[in-house]
């Protein structure tokens, strides 16, 4: 049986439609910042409080996604994560991009 890689949770603020990552101390606007899910139990309770974050028109479309964790940084499996994570893309000079963040 394969083992199963990691989760982090995210979502988009209402407000303005930016990318966040679930953490403890509640959504961080870096990848790097957010928690990792290491299991059913963690993801449950993450997702439970982003319901709520929901309800309260704080943040919209919270969705689980994988990660591998390479020489001591959290990388997303899939290109949409790497993107969201360093977007917006059409503005290389705005946001997380301005900010140098590589996922690759």
């Amino acid at each position: 049986m394969a083992q199963q890689l990691p989760k982090m949770l995210t979502a988009s603020l209402l407000r303005d439609g930016e990318a966040v990552w679930w953490s403890k101390n509640g959504w961080v606007d870096q990848l790097a910042d957010g928690e990792l899910l290491a299991d059913v139990a963690a993801e449950k309770a993450a997702l439970d409080a982003a319901d709520a974050d929901v309800s309260a028109n704080l943040v919209v479309n919270p969705y689980l996604f994988e990660v591998r964790v390479r020489d001591g940084r959290i990388r997303p499996v899939k290109e949409k994560e790497i993107i969201r994570a360093g977007g917006p893309s059409i503005h290389a000079d705005l946001g997380k991009q301005a900010r140098h963040v590589s996922l690759r």
